[in-house]
């Protein structure tokens, strides 16, 4: 038996979806602001120097105005480092994402959010589920994912991390009630003998459920799976029970085709004739002998074959 995990996953239409923001590099901004900043100051200065007709009013005014116009221009600056976004707004809208590392400059009055696009791992707390048979088992995994789309990681959700977290935890919970922890001989798939199909479903899950927040699963890894502590020991004994009865058929399969060997080689070379009864009675203790756990005490007949 095993259920399937065929249920869409309904999450809504992104709204806002990222794009590049118009923005420079900033070594150009910061060189002008530079010379910007010292021509005003040099002017402030020059201009404050009484003369025959006092401080020249309008120096001091065009001093300020350049010491202000530089300290905007440089507002504009700000640095991205590797592995990491800045998510722009103007009043309140969003304008851009910029990726390009170094010393960047965009419209001063913009708003600057530093989004991480590094690679994650997020890793579930044990959770303590029911599997498709009822049973209650321990499970808990491990997803490894990224920011895609930083608008959509900025403004589609409130908390993009707690978000990956809390729908990790949910397509595990999923994964773990739609399938049986054991499948015991039965058709179809099983938690602790295909780990691998598992594994590639809980991804897509999951990264169906995150995609409305911009997220890319990368890959996800079931890291704990075992029976809850109520029950692990009934059904250490089944699985110890099926291993025993496995064996014990095997054994069996194994000692049938010895003794089948054994008389088609008497019969060949023409050791001995044997009878039916006789046939049957070294069948027995052959059986005996190579399907008994314990060893045999050999006895010799020194008397003819009948007696």
């Amino acid at each position: 038996m095993g259920a399937t995990t065929d249920v869409a996953v309904r999450m809504p239409i992104p709204v806002v979806r990222e794009r590049e923001a118009r923005e420079v590099s900033g070594w150009g901004v910061f060189g002008g602001a530079v010379v910007v900043l010292l021509a005003g100051v040099v002017v402030l200065v020059l201009g404050s120097i009484p003369g025959d007709d006092g401080p020249s009013v309008p120096a001091i005014v065009g001093g300020a105005l350049l010491i202000v116009g530089s300290s905007l221009a440089a507002g504009g600056l700000f640095t991205v480092a590797p592995g990491e976004s800045r998510v722009l707004q103007f009043a309140g809208r969003y304008t851009g994402t910029v990726r390009q590392d170094g010393l960047r400059w965009a419209n001063p009055f913009t708003t600057k959010v530093r989004v991480s696009t590094r690679i994650r791992n997020h890793e579930t707390a044990t959770l303590k589920v029911n599997d498709a048979d009822g049973n209650p088992i321990e499970i808990a995994a491990v997803v490894v994912w990224q920011v895609e789309d930083t608008a959509r990681a900025k403004f589609e959700v409130d908390d993009f991390v707690r978000f990956v977290g809390i729908q990790t935890e949910t397509a595990v919970r999923h994964i773990a009630t739609s399938y049986p922890y054991d499948n015991h001989e039965e058709s179809g798939l099983s938690l602790r003998e295909n780990a691998d199909e598992i594994t590639e479903t809980l991804s897509v899950e999951i990264a169906a459920r995150v995609q409305a927040a911009g997220v890319k699963v990368i890959e996800s890894r079931l890291t704990h799976l075992a029976y809850a502590p109520e029950i692990a020991q009934a059904m250490l004994q089944r699985q110890q029970a099926g291993a025993v009865v496995a064996a014990r058929s095997r054994i069996v399969e194994g000692a049938v085709g010895m003794v089948q060997l054994a008389l088609d080689k008497l019969a060949q070379e023409d050791v001995v004739e044997l009878d039916e009864e006789r046939k049957a009675a070294m069948v027995s203790n052959l059986l005996v002998v190579l399907c008994g756990d314990r060893s045999t005490q050999p006895v010799v007949n020194a008397g003819s074959l009948y007696t």
